[in-house]
């Protein structure tokens, strides 16, 4: 099942191709894919390595997003990728076979070009490579936990007192470009005094007050709903030694509930069978 979440990323992810897509729409039902797929094919070259073909899922979305903007141009991305996602799921294995085909055949010639690629690499190159990878994983590890945030509304974090003097300030600041006013208002801010500064800090305590309360409530929420793995990881302790704990009260009740031959029970065993003797 597609989630809110994956979905909101998933329309963030293609959001820029779909709205620039300069390629003509062309429903092929489910006997291929559109021409779309074919500018997204692997290129070859011996400068870059060969692009990932995209998954059978990814090739659908391309197809009937483009059936949908021809459609209705107003919608927004988000909204096509959520009515493509339900659309998906509702197809028989018969009508996902076509989109399943072509990414296997796409998936196996990748792997054909990439190791044609590697093989006139030198050692140096492919550990370049290796680690150029494996930043560009990171960094899209980390974009993607930032969106999945801002989707789930995380709290803003606290202001300190010279953003909030910043902010209110920023407009009237000298300086025609941002760096320009950012250092005159640096300036400004050493030459207040403490009694000046005293408003913004309070401000900044007051913030810092808010961004507590609504950290601690969104992070227990998130317990609730499955996202622990997005709450901070002081608090992902706290949570798991919690859940833990009240594991093993429930044992403890568990054990204790069961029932017990009471002393009445005892007595009348012991009398029924002295009356058989």
């Amino acid at each position: 099942m597609v989630s809110v979440v994956s979905v909101a990323l998933l329309g963030r992810r293609l959001g820029g191709l779909f709205s620039r897509c300069p390629w003509p729409a062309v429903s092929c039902g489910y006997s291929g894919v559109c021409s779309a797929l074919r500018r997204l094919s692997l290129d070859s070259t011996t400068s870059t390595p060969p692009k990932r073909p995209l998954n059978a899922y990814l090739r659908y979305v391309v197809e009937q997003h483009q059936v949908l903007f021809k459609q209705n141009p107003d919608i927004k991305v988000a909204e096509k990728t959520k009515w493509i996602a339900q659309a998906w799921r509702e197809l028989t294995p018969d009508q996902k076979q076509p989109y399943e085909i072509a990414a296997n055949d796409a998936r196996l010639k990748y792997k054909e070009e990439l190791a044609a690629f590697r093989s006139k690499l030198t050692p140096t190159q492919l550990a370049t490579l290796k680690e150029e990878r494996r930043q560009k994983l990171a960094k899209r590890r980390t974009i993607r936990k930032k969106r999945k945030l801002t989707i789930l509304g995380k709290p803003k974090r606290p202001r300190t007192a010279f953003n909030i003097f910043m902010a209110e300030n920023f407009d009237e600041a000298k300086g025609t470009t941002s760096q320009a006013k950012l250092k005159s208002l640096q300036d400004e801010w050493q030459r207040l005094s403490d009694a000046q500064k005293q408003m913004y800090k309070q401000l900044a305590e007051d913030d810092k007050i808010r961004y507590q309360t609504e950290i601690k409530s969104w992070e227990e929420q998130m317990i609730e709903t499955g996202h622990a793995d997005v709450i901070r990881v002081k608090q992902k302790r706290r949570a798991q030694r919690a859940l833990r704990i009240k594991a093993k009260a429930s044992q403890t009740a568990a054990k204790t509930t069961k029932p017990t031959a009471t002393s009445s029970t005892v007595k009348t065993v012991k009398s029924k069978k002295k009356s058989e003797e």
